[in-house]
């Protein structure tokens, strides 16, 4: 095994004594708090998902002051999980802890052992290979059936290149965009009034969708990244146009489309100044 080095940590015991702290209040509150007793694995989810989603909002608002307080609630419901898990006899926060230390030596022998690594896409095929060879049947099999489509087309695309099924380069990508671009556009755009079916419009849409979510891979844009920022664009912008009509005496519904494209154009001038 290499001798792996890492620069000294001069605050490491008061990081522990934090981490400390916690686990001495999960106790307390696990024990003494009404509400904290009731929670169980399942009643928890939810809730984590909410905070996960709330941590995704402060970086992509840039807010580390938020950052630091979502990673906070983010900590608490992991060391919560395994509190719960140790009352059943399942496993406790070591457990928890030192499975996720062994798993990422195992999984790094270009710094653990004497695999040669020099670039990202090495270490991710190694990461997949090793899994296949500790249990996986599977190279897609750790993508959650949960996800939300999106993300798990990039998880999808990521696993796959990871074994080497991918497309050599990027114009040969954005040609299947195009390709399937026009099989929609042929099939569903026409300007007759004809019923189109719409199951087939949604699988060639979805496949529309999946060719451009791999053209942002090999771009290096994350499209959920992209999407979400165009989102809150559009709200911004959207909120520009209630906020000023109303101060102008008009009212939303009752206005024409030319009205309240007026207000749009206001706010797009304006993006850099909105809040």
């Amino acid at each position: 095994m290499k001798k792996v080095i890492s620069a000294p940590d001069p605050i490491r015991e008061e990081k522990l004594k934090a981490f400390d702290r916690l686990l001495t209040i999960m106790n307390e509150l696990r024990e003494n708090c009404p509400w904290d007793k009731k929670q169980t694995l399942e009643s928890l989810r939810h809730l984590t998902i909410e905070e996960t989603y709330e941590l995704s909002d402060s970086i992509l608002e840039g807010d580390l002051k938020e950052v630091k307080k979502e990673l906070g609630d983010v900590m608490l419901h992991l060391v919560f999980y395994a509190r719960i898990a140790s009352e059943l006899g399942a496993f406790d926060i070591t457990d928890v802890l030192h499975s996720i230390c062994d798993k990422l030596v195992e999984r790094h022998p270009h710094i653990y052992s004497d695999v040669v690594a020099n670039d990202e896409e090495t270490v991710k095929a190694n990461w997949e290979k090793i899994k296949l060879k500790t249990g996986n049947k599977s190279v897609l099999e750790g993508v959650p059936k949960s996800l939300p489509a999106l993300v798990k087309a990039i998880r999808i695309q990521d696993k796959a290149r990871g074994v080497g099924f991918d497309w050599e380069k990027k114009e040969q990508v954005w040609q299947k965009v195009e390709e399937e671009m026009q099989e929609f556009k042929t099939e569903f755009n026409t300007e007759s009034n004809e019923a189109i079916s719409k199951e087939k419009a949604m699988a060639e849409f979805g496949d529309l969708l999946f060719s451009l979510v791999n053209y942002a891979r090999f771009i290096d844009i994350d499209p959920e990244e992209a999407l979400e920022r165009t989102n809150k664009k559009f709200i911004k912008r959207f909120q520009y146009l209630e906020t000023e009509s109303a101060k102008d005496g008009k009212v939303m519904g009752e206005m024409t489309l030319a009205e309240m494209d007026i207000y749009w154009e206001k706010a797009k001038g304006m993006n850099t100044k909105l809040p």
